[in-house]
């Protein structure tokens, strides 16, 4: 883990990091000055701050976005894809080989911090522990063989969220990790900045939410993770 978080250009380790997700829980609260006060506060796919400030904090020391993010904003003049300043280190992943084109587009108009991807053994990682917990629950919910896990799942195209790796991203280069925004409650949008309420059918949500469990209380018996003998930080979840 460590090794292939190495691969990452990021400026250097943070002691503290906030990882704001883009739940529409977040607007139940007034996080935003203890986000804020984080050394570092990872932010994901672009998601506003301006008129959150209260909920969500201001502060954005990195930008973590899917290559999905990054093909829309590469259709503008200029290839301006970081709301949060110039600065702003991005770290993406890509979900389609086709947009190592946009990347390529892009990174030659971020001159000041270039766009970094994620290294694809890093991403390997976060699929297997996703499917790992999501067969798991699969199982445990339903009592069906595992190998019925896929047609329920659409297993081709069943992937890790964004947020996901990049809550993998912080527990590999901070000293104590906090999340916000990583829920649902009846009632709350699915994205705080924005009038979705549905829920992308290639995630496990759910699955996702037992792994942050397992991080905060039982990180020795997240697989791979383990095994390599990573030390996870401590991880608190706030509602």
């Amino acid at each position: 883990m460590s090794r292939l978080l190495s691969q990452i250009s990021l400026p250097r380790r943070y002691s503290s990091c906030a990882v704001v997700g883009n739940s529409g829980i977040l607007l139940r609260s007034e996080h935003g000055r203890l986000i804020d006060s984080h050394e570092a506060v990872i932010r994901l796919n672009n998601a506003r701050s301006a008129g959150f400030g209260r909920h969500v904090g201001e502060k954005t020391t990195i930008a973590f976005i899917n290559s999905n993010i990054l093909h829309l904003c590469a259709r503008r003049e200029g290839c301006h894809c970081n709301p949060y300043g110039d600065a702003v280190p991005i770290v993406m992943y890509m979900c389609q080989p086709i947009h190592f084109v946009d990347y390529a587009v892009c990174n030659a108009s971020h001159r000041e911090s270039p766009i970094v991807v994620t290294d694809p053994r890093f991403d390997v990682l976060c699929a297997r522990i996703v499917k790992y917990y999501s067969m798991r629950r699969f199982v445990g919910e339903t009592g069906r063989d595992v190998g019925e896990w896929s047609a329920a799942h659409d297993g081709q195209m069943f992937h890790y969220s964004s947020g996901m790796q990049a809550v993998m991203l912080a527990i590999g280069v901070c000293e104590k990790v906090s999340l916000f925004g990583f829920g649902k409650s009846e009632g709350a949008k699915h994205h705080y900045h924005t009038n979705q309420k549905a829920e992308l059918s290639l995630h496990d949500y759910e699955a996702e939410y037992d792994l942050y469990g397992d991080l905060v209380e039982r990180p020795e018996a997240i697989p791979f993770l383990s095994e390599s003998g990573f030390t996870v930080p401590p991880v608190v979840i706030y509602r």
